[in-house]
This record gives C-alpha cells, structure tokens and sequence, in this order.
C-alpha cells in the first residue's frame, strides 16, 4: 500500500515529516523533535469511536508505552514520550536505521556466528524485560531491528503485558504471530516469560536451519504442528552446527514450559558460549611427521645432523688417541683385523699413497665405532 501523507503536522512537538510504515493497529511516521532538534519515530493509534472498544483500545496502547518505556537496555527500543492530539494516541520512539531481521532472512541464510549472536542478543534483552515483569509475547523476525554496527533490538511492544497491568487477556484468546506461537498461546492459555522464550527458540531455529520449525498448508494444521509437533534438529539441514546449539534450541522449545529455559539470561549465556566457540579460531592441525627419505646422493648434502642447532648428546671420551699422521697403517690394520673387524681390501698403492690411505680407513672406522657409542 502506498504512503498516504499524514492527516496532521504535529502531535505535540513533533513535526510529522513522512510514513514510515503500517501495522495492524497503527501508522509509524518519521517526526522530528523540535525542543531537542532530533528525528524520531511516532506510533500513532486512531481510537474509535465506540466507548468500549475506545478504553479498551487505549488501555492496551498506553500499556505499550508503560512497558517498553519502563526499560532500559541497549536491545530494546527506548521510548521518549507518550501523547494525545485529538482522537490520535502517540508515542515518540528511537528512530532505528537498519534492516528487519525478517528482511534480512528473506534475503538469504545466515551465517551461523550471526544466527547465534542475534539469538544471544535478543536473549538477553528478553531476560532484562522479564526481570521487570514484561512478557512482549510477540518475538518474531517482524520485530527485531538489526542495526548497522551489529546491534540487534526488540521493537513492538504491542501486546505485550505487564505484571501489574489493567488490561487483562480474555481466557481463550489467541494474540502474536501463529508460525512463533509457543503451545500455551495456541491453546488460548495462560502464559508468561517462558512463552518469550518458546518463540525465540523458534525464530532461531528458523535461522539456523533455513525453514521454519513449524509449518502446514493452513493455519489449523501450523496450529497442530506448534502444539503436538517435534521438528527434527538443525544439524540434519546445515553442516557445521554445533551439537551444543541443537541443544539449546531443544530446550527452548520444549512443549511444557517447566522443561524450558526458565531464565532467558540463562539461554543467552549458553548462545553466548556457543558463540564463541564458534567464533574461536581452530588450531592448526599438526604437521605429519616427514617421510622417511633416502640417503642422499651428494656426499655433501645437508643433514639434520649438520645443523648447528641440533643438539646431540654428549659422546663418552675415546679410549686413546686419535691416530697422528705417522701412524703406520699397516700393523693398525692387522690388528683390526685381528679383532674381528671387516674391513674391505684396497688394491696396492705407492708406500706413501698406502700409509695415507690406511690411515683415512682406520680413522673411519674408530669414528663410526664412536658415533655408535654415543647414539647408542
């Protein structure tokens, strides 16, 4: 539906400058505050005129106002003021830039860290309103805001209710959004912060999964499904879901709600926890040992026993002296040989090549017996 120009151009001292959009009970316009010189949001309601449905009517909008104005959380909408012109009741509200989370599923899956830190989020921001006796009973993707910087809030107190409250649900009646209705509020019971949390369940499983928890081909069989139906984990649609998270979003979805969350501060401390987990950058896996190579080719190629830094253990003492270069080579390699040594023939050298040449084998020999030592 197209905007329509505004039917006024204050309510109070806001100028109305444009539409911003439509709900079931009312028109959002964006205003600007001309005694602090900022631009706002204005709720407007026209009440009608017959006097039963007028009081129950304003009774219900200035309910809205007293329970979203009495808190004060960075993940609720903040309330400036409350006001009448004429027959219209307004409420002056933070001007939000930013993207509706049911805008934001329609464009695509999300990333799983963003699906569990919106979840996070809007948990704890229920857990402050329920501490303050308001149950917002309509949480659904429509109303939540997702800021630019990452914030996400909860908008649309409109039914919600209030611990001491005179305006009172008639036993039976159905209100919210039926795809997040938790069970109590499809069978027209009694509900209270628990059924919050049932809904929240919902929408994030929604966003974890890439479908909705509940569904049917009409309302009746959504309704069935919501109060006798167990959709099947998250993991069986998505690769990479935490077990931890599938989990969380079973008890918060559980049908009685004495098997729920009782706290949703305690379900934002698990989503938080399950945030960071995978948020947490995983370590490395560990390098395979290197294969086994064969000796090298090039007498002078590099060894790991060849750097300086590797270090060996300290060698036992040589029992004598290393051989001099008059070392008569000859009897040395008798008495090797003598003790049982194999050493290879060599082929008849001038005397002075064979001296040299005896000498360089029996050095060799009583290196390698000491690199056996000290390996050993």
């Amino acid at each position: 539906m197209a905007a329509l120009p505004p039917p006024f151009t204050h309510l109070g001292r806001y100028k109305v400058l444009s539409e911003l959009g439509r709900g079931a009970q009312g028109v959002v316009y964006l205003a600007e505050d001309e005694s602090l010189q900022r631009q706002v949001a204005i709720k407007t309601l026209l009440l009608p005129d017959a006097a039963g449905e007028r009081r129950h009517m304003e009774a219900r909008f200035l309910q809205e106002a007293k329970a979203a104005g009495g808190l004060n959380h960075p993940g609720i909408i903040t309330i400036h003021d409350l006001g009448r012109e004429g027959d219209w009741l307004y409420i002056a509200m933070e001007l939000l830039e930013g993207v509706e989370l049911r805008d934001r599923m329609a464009q695509g899956m999300l990333a799983l860290h963003e699906a569990v830190d919106i979840g996070a989020q809007v948990a704890a921001a229920l857990g402050a309103a329920h501490a303050r006796g308001v149950v917002h009973r309509d949480i659904k993707p429509g109303n939540i805001m997702l800021l630019a910087d990452g914030h996400a809030k909860i908008m649309d107190f409109g039914i919600a209710r209030m611990q001491k409250s005179d305006v009172r649900t008639q036993s039976g009646t159905m209100m919210g959004s039926p795809k997040y209705m938790s069970p109590e509020q499809v069978g027209g019971h009694t509900i209270d912060h628990r059924s919050d949390i049932f809904s929240l369940g919902s929408m994030l499983y929604e966003m974890v999964a890439g479908i909705p928890a509940f569904s049917g081909k009409n309302l009746g069989h959504l309704l069935n499904a919501i109060l006798h139906g167990t959709p099947p984990p998250p993991t069986q649609f998505r690769a990479g879901v935490p077990a931890a998270l599938d989990e969380i979003i079973a008890r918060a979805m559980q049908k009685n709600p004495q098997a729920r969350y009782q706290d949703a501060s305690e379900m934002a401390r698990d989503l938080a926890q399950c945030r960071n987990a995978i948020h947490r950058p995983r370590a490395a896996p560990a390098a395979p040992p290197p294969e086994p190579s064969a000796a090298p080719t090039d007498p002078y190629a590099a060894t790991a026993m060849d750097r300086e830094d590797v270090e060996l253990p300290d060698a036992p003492p040589l029992e004598g002296l290393l051989p001099s270069a008059d070392f008569d080579s000859s009897s040395g390699l008798r008495r090797l040989m003598e003790n049982g040594a194999e050493v290879t023939p060599v082929a008849p050298q001038p005397a002075r090549k064979k001296a040299w040449a005896g000498w360089a084998l029996a050095y060799a020999v009583a290196a390698a017996g000491a690199l056996v030592i000290a390996l050993g």
